[in-house]
């Protein structure tokens, strides 16, 4: 089992989260991906904390699978070993400021002379183009520019800062896949490559879904616990006795007729969604109150029974724990050198013909240099003299 991904050579330049997300999904789906490291610059995810066995844990995981070489980009030698890989890697992905990687000679043009084939994949905070490409930022500032954060909190304290880094992963990472697997089916077609421009604040604007419709078609601006689904409906989370949460999201008519009857109050089911503000806050009062009188564990055996769309806020531990996702498979057991496997959140994907179980954790900086210089037809010797000159690491 090779993985539906098998014929797929990337050449990874990004760091931190986006880009090392999206070949990580990438590589757990067979491709081969072969990191391009600074061997001075480290990837700054390598020191993230905590620590398993002296490695960061969230580097063994984005990075498993992948390999490793080590090269100064800012020597003419390692350019031309570029060039040398792309005729094979004829993928690239990379998370630069826009002009960076032309700066160094291994921008799209450079490449695409190489290896007309070639799909290379840009990921950034603001795109290739207009006022803000070459601004700095952060997940947390695409969500506040895209317009999420303006209706993703609640009244009296303001948007929330995820848990999750959403820009990151929906915008630039599950995009950048896309973009690329969209790319190498129409270069099936053409036998052209192409660049794909992927912003991180673009595509988290495309996540206003239903909220943008409603502005662009009719011009309601969405707020804070204004929508349905944003905490202005029932929808919503309550707290339990012993300060737990409940998630509440019994929608339809069926559903809400169960979740009243078990609380204790039937006669709210006739209240539910409504146009009406005042009245939705006033329902959620009253199931505020029924939800506070029992402890989380009563509520989950309650529950347990019914088909009513409520469920327990788990911790990340117990959901780990939880039967379902037991039974999915999401945790993987990945080899590591020296030492037992490491506990992996496991690629989510099921394919009929099976994945490959994973080769290893994220690899050492430069861990495979040597193989790969020697693949691409690097005798011993030049292979010590890129050493020397500090060209590979």
């Amino acid at each position: 089992m090779n993985g539906p991904l098998s014929s797929l050579k990337i050449l990874d330049f990004s760091t931190l989260l986006p880009g090392p997300f999206a070949s990580l999904l990438l590589a757990d789906l067979g491709a081969e991906v072969l990191r391009v490291e600074s061997p001075s610059r480290m990837d700054l995810v390598r020191l993230l904390p905590p620590h398993d066995g002296g490695v960061s844990a969230s580097h063994a995981y984005l990075n498993r699978n992948k390999r490793s070489i080590a090269l100064d980009l800012k020597r003419a030698e390692a350019v031309a070993l570029v060039k040398q890989l792309v005729s094979e890697y004829d993928i690239v992905l990379e998370q630069f400021r826009p002009g960076v990687m032309d700066k160094l000679g291994v921008g799209y043009e450079a490449l695409k002379a190489v290896n007309p084939r070639l799909i290379y994949v840009s990921i950034t905070g603001y795109g290739q183009s207009g006022p803000y490409k070459d601004r700095a930022g952060h997940d947390i500032n695409y969500l506040a520019l895209s317009g999420i954060a303006s209706y993703t909190g609640r009244r009296d304290s303001g948007p929330l800062p995820l848990g999750v880094q959403l820009a990151d992963i929906a915008g630039g990472s599950l995009h950048g896949v896309v973009g690329l697997l969209a790319a190498v089916v129409q270069r099936q077609v053409t036998g052209q490559g192409q660049q794909v421009d992927v912003s991180m604040t673009d595509c988290a604007f495309s996540l206003h879904g239903m909220a943008g419709a409603g502005y662009l078609a009719a011009g309601i601006e969405p707020g804070m616990e204004s929508q349905v689904l944003n905490g202005g409906s029932f929808y919503d989370y309550y707290r339990t006795r012993d300060g737990r949460w409940l998630s509440v999201g019994s929608l339809e008519p069926q559903f809400m007729q169960q979740f009243c009857a078990a609380i204790g109050r039937p006669e709210l089911a006739g209240r539910g969604l409504s146009n009406d503000p005042a009245e939705q806050q006033a329902l959620k009062r009253e199931i505020e109150i029924e939800i506070e009188k029992r402890d989380l564990a009563e509520w989950n055996r309650l529950f347990a029974e019914l088909d009513a769309c409520v469920e327990p806020v788990l911790s990340l531990g117990e959901a780990l724990a939880h039967p379902q996702l037991d039974a999915r498979g999401l945790v993987a057991e990945v080899p590591r050198e020296g030492a037992p496997a490491q506990r992996q959140i496991a690629c989510p994907l099921k394919f009929s013909a099976g994945l490959s179980a994973p080769r290893h954790i994220g690899a050492a900086l430069g861990a495979h240099t040597e193989q790969v210089l020697s693949e691409l037809g690097c005798s011993p010797e030049r292979i010590a003299e890129l050493r020397a000159s500090r060209v590979i690491a």
